[in-house]
């Protein structure tokens, strides 16, 4: 969600821009507006995660990528950011998060669920902020399926609901 609510025409600048307070005010602003969709997870009163998602009409910006472009519903959600603070990282968290937000999408009346981890070379690691949108390993288990031919970069995952 914080990607769609700073993205604008100028691109990079408008990112640099948004970054830090920026964000987090924005974000607030949606919170607060009731605007924001997505799963919060907490481990006693402490924020443990995010995962943002929502119908895919509300996320156009996912248009522009090639690999990610589809023939898609009305009936389509978009799982588009995931936060996990590095100290919850490694104890389920983000999986958690995945599960809990596919249950709203279906609550919600969604058909499908999208998904677009950052695909990496065996054994690759990369910073969380390269991957905020998870791994294909955190969505295959939860039956997930990859679209199109394997590769490194952002790929498409989706997930059928019924």
């Amino acid at each position: 969600m914080l990607v769609h609510v700073v993205a604008r025409a100028d691109g990079r600048a408008a990112w640099e821009a948004a970054k830090g307070e920026p964000n987090r005010e924005a974000f607030r602003k949606l919170v607060n507006a009731g605007a924001a969709s997505g799963v919060l997870a907490f481990v006693d009163d402490e924020a443990a995660g995010w995962c943002g998602i929502g119908p895919r009409a509300e996320f156009p910006r996912v248009d522009r990528s090639k690999s990610l472009v589809r023939q898609w519903s009305a009936d389509t959600w978009s799982l588009n950011c995931l936060y996990v603070p590095p100290r919850w990282r490694g104890v389920g968290v983000a999986r958690a998060l995945v599960a809990a937000a596919v249950e709203l999408a279906r609550q919600r009346g969604a058909t499908e669920v999208e998904a677009y981890p950052q695909s990496l070379a065996p054994g690759e690691r990369q910073a969380g902020a390269f991957v905020w949108t998870g791994v294909p390993s955190l969505y295959e288990p939860l039956g997930f399926r990859r679209q199109g031919e394997p590769g490194r970069g952002r790929a498409l995952f989706l997930l059928k609901l019924g």
